[in-house]
């Protein structure tokens, strides 16, 4: 079944009226951990590889898991918000288009039985999938506990946000140590 709505996915073509589409998602019915970031980067889109870039490098690095270990599909799960690389703004990538979250999301849950752990990358997963949410990124990542172990926000690992963790220097600090066991634990038990 997954196998058959990962191969839909990957021939959806909603937002190719803003971009072009070529979504990137990994998908298994025994993967225990879900990766839901915000979209695919510029690099992600040309290679189809999620987290194949910086943003990735610190990813795995705060996860202690290695490319392979990562990438693991009957392990680990990576379906952002958006599919599709939504195009470059001002100030960085474009938000990530709706259509995926309501068209794919609890469809690509539902196929996905053995998740137990959501990792919500960046404001974006965090404000689809935690309820009572503080009003600020700051607050919600310090109030993770609210949450854990089910779900576990946290701040986007770009390179961009290099200022924010400094400013922030718990995250690494305290939370990233303890949510990386939880990770092992659940992935190696």
């Amino acid at each position: 079944m997954i196998e058959s709505l990962a191969e839909e996915v990957s021939r959806c073509r909603l937002c190719e009226e803003w971009l072009e589409p070529r979504p990137v998602i990994r998908v298994s019915a025994t993967a225990r951990l879900l990766i839901v970031g915000q979209a695919p980067g510029r690099k992600v889109h040309e290679t189809g590889i999620p987290w194949n870039d910086p943003s990735g490098d610190r990813l795995r690095e705060w996860l202690g898991l290695s490319r392979d270990q990562f990438y693991d599909r009957t392990r680990i799960a990576i379906v952002p918000m958006g599919f599709c690389y939504p195009g470059k703004g001002r100030s960085g990538d474009l938000p990530p288009r709706p259509e995926c979250f309501r068209t794919w999301h609890a469809r690509l849950l539902a196929a996905m039985p053995e998740i137990r752990m959501r990792l919500l990358v960046g404001r974006y997963a965090q404000q689809a999938y935690l309820e009572e949410l503080p009003a600020t990124l700051r607050e919600t990542v310090r109030q993770w506990e609210r949450w854990f172990p089910q779900a576990v926000p946290l701040p986007h690992p770009s390179p961009r946000n290099r200022r924010w963790l400094a400013q922030n220097p718990w995250v690494e600090g305290e939370i990233i140590p303890r949510v990386r066991e939880a990770v092992h634990s659940l992935l190696w038990e």
